[in-house]
């Protein structure tokens, strides 16, 4: 029974991490990235075997490719890329949509409340004045999205 609750502790804590480096450093470092991929994989394995880790790193790999080529054309954060790349590692294809959908949904709510107040505080909302903090830490929409697609997915097993 406490199995069944694993996975989104581990996407709940690497959520929390990666918002507190995020908004902290502005950065979500490679081996958050590296170790939430390799967690999802390995809870692949166990919950599908080969079928199931094989369905999750094409998932990951697609996601990675996707989002270096965002990033290349400044759109998102190489961190951002490699975190969405971990968590899509949790998810075999048939739930790619439904992550997107997760992480699309909490970066538009994300991105209000951080619009709001950035401009209650008169504080620049672009990152282009050359200061990282002024960018939006999207790592927090990535993790709450994926933890918001686990809690999906656990109550639809249910």
């Amino acid at each position: 029974m406490l199995l069944k609750f694993l996975p989104i502790a581990l996407l709940f804590l690497a959520w929390i991490t990666a918002s507190w480096l995020d908004v902290r450093y502005r950065r979500v470092p490679n081996w958050l990235c590296g170790v939430t991929a390799l967690a999802g994989l390995a809870m692949g394995f166990i919950e599908g075997g080969a079928a199931a880790l094989g369905g999750q790193a094409l998932h990951a790999a697609i996601v990675l490719a996707l989002g270096m080529v965002l990033f290349r054309f400044g759109v998102f954060g190489g961190g951002d890329a490699k975190f969405y790349t971990g968590v899509a590692a949790w998810f075999g294809l048939p739930k790619a949509l439904m992550l997107l959908i997760s992480i699309s949904f909490c970066g538009a709510v994300l991105l209000f409340a951080w619009f709001g107040y950035r401009r209650l505080r008169r504080l620049p909302v672009s990152k282009r004045g050359g200061n990282p903090f002024d960018a939006l830490p999207y790592g927090i929409a990535i993790g709450a999205g994926a933890v918001l697609t686990m809690a999906s997915a656990l109550g639809a097993g249910s």
